[in-house]
């Protein structure tokens, strides 16, 4: 019976940190995709995400309607390489809350979004990612929401 229970034991905790590895890896492809962000280098970003990757933005008019934009990766990637490099733009996130099952991941990151050093909006990130066999874990989703009063 104590080897039972021993065994129980040591396969929950080899569990967990399995989990744990998994998780690091999927915040590492994430701030590998905002590496690539802050440099302006499509290629880094095209390393973390799936081809087919889909973005959008949940964020309120001003009539104060909710509005949901899609955008396509060679304009997100455009609008990204594009910034004029006297433009300083820094996406800081606040925390990783990482759930993982099997091959699929969804991250929630909480961010501020900074222009030239001043507060521009804030709002929060939720990325889905699956792991591919070749590439580990691949951005498939990206949706984010945005407000331009501080977040608390």
């Amino acid at each position: 019976m104590r080897n039972v229970l021993s065994l129980l034991l040591f396969l929950f905790v080899s569990q967990l940190f399995g989990q744990g590895e998994e998780k690091a890896q999927v915040q590492k492809t994430i701030e590998t995709f905002f590496e690539g962000f802050h440099a302006q280098d499509s290629m880094k970003i095209k390393e973390t995400i799936s081809e087919d990757v889909v973005i959008q933005t949940i964020s309120m008019t001003e009539e104060g309607n909710v509005t949901v934009k899609d955008e396509e990766l060679v304009h997100f990637l455009r609008s990204i390489v594009s910034i004029p490099k006297t433009t300083q733009f820094r996406e800081i996130i606040k925390d990783f809350t990482i759930q993982i099952d099997g091959p699929m991941a969804h991250a929630w990151t909480p961010y501020e979004f900074r222009l030239n050093h001043n507060f521009h909006h804030c709002g929060v990130n939720s990325f889905q990612l699956v792991k591919d066999t070749d590439k580990g874990w691949q951005i498939i989703y990206i949706v984010d929401t945005r407000r331009r009063k501080p977040c608390e």
